[in-house]
């Protein structure tokens, strides 16, 4: 399998909105490789988050890619809005999409990374054709709409699956998983070929950012080296 870089994403969703550009710096200066932002509509989410504007202020706030994460219906209308606001990465859900392949060239057409993903009771069949076509595949190990959930234990045979999909195939394709992770769900997914991790209430929900993202690289590396 080609080499993939273990990479912590801290999800603003979980920040503290009051100092948005001084939480997302901070996570940062902490190590962070990319800001995760949750986008919700309160139709295929059952929440309201944000939108394109806090997408331009955070990209004017920190350096490192932002991994837009578009958790509404009729993406394809959207597309263009969260490009152009800075996302760097953008993944969709397939189960919102009617042409999931012109979402992921329109995405990359812009010159973003195209990411694809589906709800925990959504079928992998939905995505598992795109694997060689996106940049990203995400794991949902919560239902998409808040944070704070507990990780679904049976998420781990989604991510065994594509992960061993993207080792067949040698791909280089991120594996990401999102929802419930802290140091002990990241050495469990990372085993099973994850190398992404959102993690939201862990990083923001602690007193030493660094500390808790260290932890997340270090558990993932340890596993990695272990399998």
């Amino acid at each position: 399998m080609k080499s993939r870089k273990i990479e912590i994403a801290p999800s603003i969703l979980s920040a503290d909105f009051r100092a948005l550009e001084r939480e997302v710096k901070a996570v940062q200066d902490a190590g962070a490789d990319r800001i995760h932002c949750d986008i919700m509509d309160g139709h295929f989410a059952p929440n309201l988050s944000f939108g394109p504007i806090v997408i331009e202020a955070v990209k004017k706030s920190v350096s490192i890619p932002l991994d837009v994460h578009l958790m509404i219906s009729n993406p394809e209308k959207y597309i263009a809005n969260y490009c152009d606001a800075g996302a760097d990465i953008l993944t969709v859900h397939a189960e919102t999409c009617s042409s999931l392949e012109n979402v992921i060239d329109e995405i990359r057409g812009r010159g973003v990374r195209a990411g694809v993903t589906v709800n925990p009771d959504k079928p992998l069949d939905l995505i598992f054709d795109y694997i060689d076509k996106v940049d990203q595949v995400l794991i949902m190990s919560v239902y998409a709409g808040f944070s704070g959930q507990k990780f679904i234990p049976e998420m781990t045979d989604r991510i065994k699956k594509i992960g061993d999909e993207i080792s067949e195939r040698g791909l280089s394709t991120d594996l990401q998983v999102d929802g419930g992770i802290n140091d002990k769900t990241a050495t469990v997914c990372a085993g099973f070929g994850a190398n992404v991790f959102v993690a939201g209430s862990y990083v923001f929900g602690a007193q030493d950012y660094r500390e808790r993202i260290e932890a997340l690289r270090n558990a993932a590396e340890k596993s990695i080296a272990r399998n």
